[in-house]
């Protein structure tokens, strides 16, 4: 379905087509009308699905056509993480180009300035707010925020936060609403936690969904079976395969995203890592400078696996096993974006087997084990029902057996001409 179709005012389309975005995504083509409409929605969608632009502009439509008071908060829109507050916001900024509708991102970890510039646009008025719980509450505690007039509450990842513990945060920032206002909940997964607090907020919503618990088809997943030491070596050994424009390597603990950078530094690759012990500016620079391609590899904690949309990279790779299916979906959907295709391998030690082998049964199907090439040595057969010796597994093993491996990544696909996957 093109824009054009959905019945956004001309301000809107004119930033749509600024942004070269011509054909909806299936959960815009089913929640912008609703939303227009005047309807609560309870959507399933996972990210990459559209669903950013999916809530932003029924509601910016609605901003600008509906009577407003510029000098309040028209909209709050709350989420899980400070990058997930950024990227939204910046995507309203370009969606909103042709519109007069403001718009602030209200988050920690940054300096007095921030919080002085956040407290002038919440207590003088803003069209949208983006916030992330914590910081929103320090604001309300305050008394000076203006939320009388907010006519559409927003509530992102609701999973992930209700994960994070911001449960009560949600329901406290909730009661300084009005009780007549649209709310629009998304959400990767529908636990019964999650419908028992959308049964509190939503009043008669229409249910959406759009979530797949299946990885695109068009990324390429592959597995390594290795002892934990040959991880780093295979790491340089697949980036030095090929001239890889863009690059992610998850790691699940800092410890590790803060060795493999090192090591990867001292082998001159163009990298930086990314978690929660950065300063928010310099993470934000990093994300910058990756995104704007002067930065091929980025390795980061799952601080990353959601949220954040990143177009056309080439590589993802789980460095270490993520702890569920969910989170494994998450990682690599950061490839095979919009269309494309991607490559995504997971490095599966002697202690992770347990765990991949959960993943798998997630997916559906094994993924394929690619050969770890023959001068790491002797590789762990993969045999994950069975208890491990500390010894580890048996004989020269060349990852896993089956599979191939080149080295390369997924290549890339044509251009879009969707929106992008937010």
């Amino acid at each position: 379905m093109n824009f054009t179709e959905l019945g956004l005012d001309t301000r809107l389309l004119e930033g749509i087509d600024a942004m070269g975005y011509e054909t909806a995504t299936p959960v815009q083509e089913q929640v912008i009308q609703p939303i227009l409409e005047g309807k609560d929605i309870i959507a399933s969608a996972q990210t990459g699905t559209g669903k950013t632009a999916a809530f932003l502009l029924p509601v910016v439509n609605k901003i600008i056509t509906e009577p407003h008071d510029a000098h309040l908060i028209n909209a709050v829109i709350i989420v899980p993480t400070r990058e997930l507050a950024v990227q939204i916001a910046q995507t309203m900024e370009g969606l909103s180009y042709f519109t007069d509708v403001s718009c602030i991102a209200v988050y920690g970890g940054g300096d007095g300035t921030s919080f002085t510039t956040e407290k002038k646009a919440l207590s003088s008025g803003v069209d949208m707010v983006v916030c992330t719980p914590g910081r929103m509450i320090a604001h309300l505690n305050m008394g000076y925020v203006k939320m009388q007039a907010v006519k559409y509450l927003i509530l992102d990842e609701a999973d992930r936060m209700l994960d994070m513990g911001f449960h009560d945060d949600i329901m406290k920032i909730i009661s300084f609403l009005p009780k007549k206002r649209q709310n629009l909940l998304f959400s990767a997964t529908m636990p019964m936690k999650m419908r028992e607090m959308a049964r509190k907020i939503l009043h008669q919503p229409l249910e959406i969904n759009i979530a797949v618990s299946k990885p695109p088809e068009q990324i390429v997943q592959e597995a390594f079976i290795v002892y934990e030491p040959q991880k780093i070596p295979l790491v340089k050994h697949i980036l030095s395969s090929k001239d890889f424009q863009s690059v992610i390597v998850f790691c699940s603990k800092k410890m590790n995203v803060k060795q493999l950078s090192s090591e990867l530094k001292r082998a001159r690759f163009s990298i930086e890592e990314i978690h929660s012990d950065l300063e928010q500016d310099k993470r934000e620079q990093v994300l910058l400078d990756f995104r704007n391609k002067k930065l091929k590899i980025l390795v980061a904690t799952d601080i990353l696996s959601r949220g954040i949309d990143i177009e056309d990279i080439d590589l993802v790779i789980n460095y270490d096993v993520p702890n569920d299916g969910e989170d494994y979906i998450h990682r690599i959907g950061r490839t095979a974006r919009a269309a494309s295709e991607g490559t995504a391998y997971t490095f599966v030690s002697e202690k992770e087997q347990q765990k991949f082998a959960q993943i798998e049964e997630l997916l559906g199907h094994a993924v394929t084990k690619a050969q770890v090439p023959q001068q790491f040595g002797e590789t762990p057969a993969y045999n994950p029902r069975k208890p491990r010796s500390s010894g580890g597994g048996g004989g020269r093993h060349p990852g896993g057996g089956g599979g191939r491996h080149q080295g390369g990544g997924g290549k890339q696909g044509p251009q879009r001409s969707g929106p992008k996957r937010h």
